[in-house]
């Protein structure tokens, strides 16, 4: 009697679990309407589909089931199953082309859609609802003490905001398997991203074969082998040959545009010219000013910055714009992306162009005087509108950095502005189409915890900093900003785990950003869901950031008084600290406002605490460090 007991309250207690259960979805759904009951899944479940371009989404789904649960689930055109994907025979307008609606019953789930888009997001939707063991790699052995397959009742309609919602990996500082591309692609569309900017060119390497040009991965794919921090390598040594590497063949590339179609991602190629051209100037250096070799870069300092966004050339990186060579080479490369990539965009590039080259050529100085032009910079201009006019007659839209707005640019070009939002704002004023991806916000290469923690790079961008941006600034017609991107560049990025890390959680945060309406934004509700999806990557084995636990350290002068300001980047957390060389522990003083400094050679230590336990790094700061957070 006692254990039948028992039983009757866990069973009870699990059942108001379920009807009270947050859904911790990634992004925030436009609208949910949750009832009290739930739908259990088990191995009697059927998936069926209306329509045969339901099926792969269908399919998709029984697979990702299947792992965890050990069923054996299929799909099939089936109007009486438990799990229906149906496709709108009358279009629902609110909806639009990505959107779905998603209704769960105790009888059933049906996911509606107009397009095989919004199916695709319904299901990721669907699969967010199930308990964190869903994302098991293996079988789950599910008891009474644990959650059964049960999600909540609930009703969802859901579509994004922008239709331009990107991820850019870049592939030419390190090169990443075809396999892990995938990986890179099948993640960002869990999270509704629907564009894979694919930065395949770069000083450090051209990863895509032009068959035309064999020499391009012949020479340009490969550099010599060097480990440490990228920009601090050594040059390579007379004779040393070039072992690191790789490129994607036409077939790979045709392989993964499918693979990324059937998520409903759209893949834009990018070759990036005339500046960062080294690795192709390695294969071909006939097409620069000076004539000279060069190699491919395997990370050295080759470039001076003086800090104020200029900077000087140590080694020529650019192609020549007087050379008719130079557009003869870029037709054939554009010919072959033109035929291999479906989508209407390719990016060229167009940033940091050093011009140095350019100003002391005689070819290029006659070009200027041909021009009626004194400026060297409008060089960048001309060369932009021979690409534009090349790629026009391929049937394709040029895409650039902000850079190209130097010089001029035609009607139809398309800006991506990184240098912050001040090149958006210019383009979308001028009518150019914008993609948004500042630094300041989308760069989610740089370091995202405390500096002494996370290895250095060249900036800090916090995962609340990432979801608090507006892609559309103010005073700018909103139908010009297509939407927004964030970049992994991959200068300290030597493989996929460590991509993931630096990705996430801050592309949970930006695809919030990009899909969810402005109205519903709220970082201390993102973070608990957040939160829940650190969980679900620890069952899944994937790797992720968690720099979010770990306490803001500033400083302020008050006079000649040196004050510690600190914060915790999520709420909930308290901060304990110590500056007479102990560990803290949560018996230490706890941070409840600025903290004058004594003088002296003190070392802070402070540690995060939830709950009483610690969590994040320790974070430890001698004087000197927390001088130099001043206004920081």
């Amino acid at each position: 009697m006692k254990k039948l007991l028992h039983l009757l309250l866990v069973l009870a207690a699990t059942s108001v679990l379920a009807q009270n259960a947050t859904l911790n979805l990634i992004p925030q759904p436009v609208e949910i309407q949750q009832g009290t009951g739930t739908f259990t899944l088990t191995k009697s479940t059927t998936i069926g589909y209306n329509k045969a371009e339901a099926k792969f989404a269908a399919e998709m789904l029984a697979r990702h089931l299947n792992t965890p649960t050990g069923f054996n689930l299929s799909a099939k055109t089936d109007a009486a199953a438990n799990i229906q994907f149906n496709l709108n025979a009358t279009p629902n307008d609110k909806i639009g082309k990505e959107g779905y609606t998603l209704e769960v019953t105790p009888k059933g789930v049906t996911i509606s859609a107009n397009q095989t888009a919004g199916l695709f997001y319904g299901m990721q939707t669907l699969l967010q609802l199930f308990d964190k063991s869903i994302e098991s790699p293996v079988k789950q052995a599910v008891t009474i003490r644990g959650i059964s397959w049960r999600i909540p009742e609930v009703k969802i309609t859901d579509y994004p905001r922008f239709g331009w919602r990107g991820l850019m990996l870049d592939v030419s500082r390190h090169f990443f398997p075809k396999e892990d591309v995938k990986k890179y692609i099948d993640e960002m569309a869990r999270y509704k991203y629907n564009v894979f900017h694919w930065h395949l060119t770069d000083d450090n390497g051209w990863r895509l074969e032009i068959k035309s040009l064999p020499k391009l991965t012949e020479v340009g794919a490969w550099r010599v082998e060097r480990a440490g921090h990228f920009g601090d390598r050594e040059d390579p040594k007379p004779g040393e040959k070039a072992t690191y590497g790789g490129f994607y063949t036409h077939e790979d590339v045709r392989e993964i545009i499918q693979y990324a179609a059937e998520r409903n991602v759209t893949i834009v190629p990018e070759i990036d010219v005339p500046g960062h051209s080294m690795a192709a100037l390695a294969a071909y250096p006939e097409l620069s000013c000076t004539d000279e070799k060069v190699y491919v870069n395997p990370g050295t300092q080759f470039a001076d910055w003086w800090g104020n966004g200029t900077f000087s050339m140590r080694v020529e990186n650019t192609l020549n714009p007087s050379d008719e060579k130079v557009y003869e080479f870029l037709d054939k490369v554009f010919t072959e992306v033109a035929q291999l990539f479906p989508n209407p965009y390719i990016h060229v590039g167009g940033d940091e162009c050093y011009k140095g080259y350019w100003k002391n050529d005689p070819g290029c100085q006659a070009l200027m005087k041909k021009l009626g032009t004194h400026h060297v910079e409008d060089l960048q201009g001309y060369f932009m509108g021979r690409l534009d006019k090349m790629l026009q007659a391929k049937g394709k839209k040029l895409l650039g950095w902000d850079e190209i707005l130097e010089g001029g640019i035609s009607a139809g070009a398309t800006v991506m502005s990184w240098r912050g939002i001040k090149g958006g704002i210019e383009a979308a004023q001028m009518g150019h189409d914008v993609v948004m991806t500042p630094t300041t916000f989308a760069y989610i290469d740089y370091t995202q915890g405390d500096p002494t923690v996370d290895p250095r790079i060249y900036a800090r961008l916090r995962c609340q900093t990432s979801y608090n941006y507006e892609p559309v600034p103010d005073g700018v017609d909103a139908k010009h900003i297509l939407g927004g991107q964030g970049n992994l560049w991959s200068e300290q990025i030597p493989n996929m785990r460590y991509a993931f890390y630096m990705t996430y959680p801050r592309a949970w945060a930006l695809s919030e950003v990009f899909w969810s309406q402005k109205k519903d934004k709220n970082w201390d509700n993102f973070s608990k869901r957040m939160e829940a999806h650190f969980q679900r990557y620890d069952v899944a084995q994937k790797r992720y950031s968690s720099a979010v636990y770990d306490p803001i350290v500033t400083t302020k002068m008050d006079g000649d008084k040196l004050v510690l300001h600190m914060a915790p980047e999520i709420a909930g957390l308290d901060l304990y600290y110590t500056i007479d060389d102990v560990m803290p522990d949560n018996f230490s003083p706890k941070y409840t406002a600025p903290v004058t400094l004594p003088s002296g050679p003190i070392t802070l230590r402070v540690q995060a605490y939830r709950n009483g336990r610690p969590i994040g790094h320790l974070i430890t700061l001698k004087r000197e460090q927390l001088e130099d957070r001043v206004d920081w």
